[in-house]
């Protein structure tokens, strides 16, 4: 729901909106890793971004990545 501001006369975006622009850019911001960011935006989409899932998931790839190395 977008309310209108009376002055500049452009509509205030809500949280959600906010929120939702910038996960579907998620991607798009340099120098991110692409596959953080797609696991994040990944649960965003999914309703399930919560601090304990995006610990887990962080802690996932973290290991990942360290048997990766070795």
């Amino acid at each position: 729901m977008k309310k209108e501001v009376s002055r500049m006369n452009r509509p205030v975006k809500s949280g959600k909106e906010i929120l939702d622009e910038f996960f579907s850019g998620i991607l798009n911001i340099p120098d991110i890793d692409k596959e953080l960011a797609s696991e994040i935006k990944k649960l965003y989409d999914e309703g399930k971004l919560t601090n304990i899932n995006l610990s887990n998931k962080l802690a996932s790839l973290r290991e990942g990545k360290l048997d990766d190395k070795n």
